[in-house]
């Protein structure tokens, strides 16, 4: 590897960890897409090998997009609000807004090398995941007598080394090992505090940040079945986290707060010489981790704290509450149109049904991620001296869930009903080497 390239590639993963963690909520809490190219096309990208950062997507891309280094930047902006209402607790009911925090800038770098003989080495670094909550008031049922205002930050950073190489002229496969890093923290939960399994619950609202490590492993193929037609599939496993120690009290498991497996389907169509149609499938496994799927109720009425019997429902206990989320399946359709030819344009379109009951909405007020329906658009500029200039543009239409018994009546009773929008726009700039 040259000099010049080492360099290039030490800079952009020194500047992708450098931007500070933010947090992108579009499918659940993990993004529409990874790489401008795929985001302006819904998140579209299992069957194509765009750019360098495809293969966080899929690992069997790294072996057909060849020498190659992308730099992108995303300007993340949610809307969340809430609404609370048949509260007795007086100051309860109202509409809170949780956008303290408004804006987020989500870093992206790839890299891509051909080491010849059909092999290649591949490299990303990226924001995948997260969540922000920011809430402009106290929340009386969350926090007594305390004047924190609720809110949580969840940001998930991969760092991704990729295998991959061709079986043949039409066929590739690759195995990417995730290396990630995930910060938390959460403040004005106070009235929960007594309800954590060990009684205390002074690892529950700490408003500082807390870390955890861990690893998943991505597995790839993709295909050329015909000239017209490219098949792709990925799975990515359950990532086994270190527990966030000072939120032992909040997640199931004493802490623990493992990312979910994903696995997906995707199909790119040459339509005709100019247009190309691609669809995805993606299936998001939130039931498997405890601290996201297990509910709220019945768990946590059967901690003693709250008249039960049963300790390891209390929260932080073995069968904790969480916030019971449903697995989630991911439709992304996208297309690709070569306008001219330095001069290519993208749209898409990324729906999958919340993963959020109506009766779970108490607790979702700290991680109201109901978005559905996804527009995108994109373009890619070649420059004189043969870079690229990508653009992407993304708008979650607003959702909103209703609260359906969502308030216990051990707080009062009541109704939380959950409302999100969002708008990001991004730039990448790369180039072949």
């Amino acid at each position: 590897m040259k000099s010049a390239t080492k360099k290039i590639l030490a800079m952009g993963v020194a500047v992708a960890l450098s931007v500070p963690m933010t947090a992108m909520a579009t499918n659940g809490y993990f993004g529409h897409g990874i790489g401008m190219k795929s985001m302006g096309m819904g998140g579209a990208g299992i069957a194509m090998a765009q750019d360098s950062l495809a293969s966080a997507t899929n690992p069997a891309t790294a072996a057909l997009t060849g020498n190659r280094i992308d730099f992108g930047l995303n300007l993340f902006r949610p809307d969340r609000e809430a609404r609370v209402s048949g509260s007795p607790a007086p100051g309860v009911n109202g509409t809170y807004d949780g956008n303290e925090t408004s804006m987020f800038l989500i870093p992206e770098f790839g890299y891509s090398r051909d080491l010849g003989h059909g092999k290649a080495f591949g490299l990303t670094v990226v924001g995948r995941g997260g969540m922000n909550t920011d809430y402009d008031k106290v929340f009386g049922l969350y926090n007594g007598a305390s004047s924190d205002k609720p809110g949580i930050d969840l940001a998930q950073l991969y760092v991704s080394p990729t295998f991959a190489m061709k079986l043949n002229q039409d066929h590739a496969v690759g195995i990417s090992l995730n290396m990630i890093y995930q910060r938390f923290k959460a403040q004005g939960l106070d009235n929960f505090a007594g309800m954590a399994a060990d009684g205390v619950g002074d690892n529950l609202t700490s408003g500082s940040y807390d870390s955890s490590t861990g690893f998943s492993i991505g597995l790839g193929w993709t295909g050329k079945v015909s000239q017209i037609l490219t098949l792709g599939a990925m799975y990515t496993s359950k990532a086994n986290m270190s527990k966030f120690d000072k939120y032992s009290d909040l997640f199931a498991e004493q802490g623990d707060f493992d990312i979910p497996a994903t696995l997906g389907l995707g199909v790119a169509v040459k339509a005709t010489p100019a247009l190309t149609v691609a669809f995805d499938v993606t299936k998001i496994y939130y039931s498997s981790v405890a601290s996201i799927s297990n509910p709220l109720t019945p768990n946590l009425l059967n901690c003693p704290a709250m008249g039960g019997t049963d300790q390891s429902q209390c929260l932080g206990g073995d069968n904790g509450p969480g916030f019971g989320w449903e697995d989630m399946t991911v439709y992304k359709l996208g297309f690709l149109w070569q306008y001219q030819n330095d001069l290519v344009l993208r749209a898409g379109f990324n729906k999958g049904k919340q993963p959020i009951p109506a009766s779970e909405t108490f607790f979702n007020f700290l991680a109201p991620g109901v978005v559905e329906n996804h527009l995108t658009l994109g373009a890619t500029k070649t420059l004189a001296n043969g870079a690229e200039l990508t653009f992407a543009y993304m708008h979650a239409f607003s959702k909103e869930v209703k609260g359906s018994g969502s308030i216990p009546g051990a707080f009062g009773g009541g109704e939380v009903d959950l409302k999100m929008s969002q708008n990001a726009l991004g730039v990448a700039y790369g180039w072949d080497m």
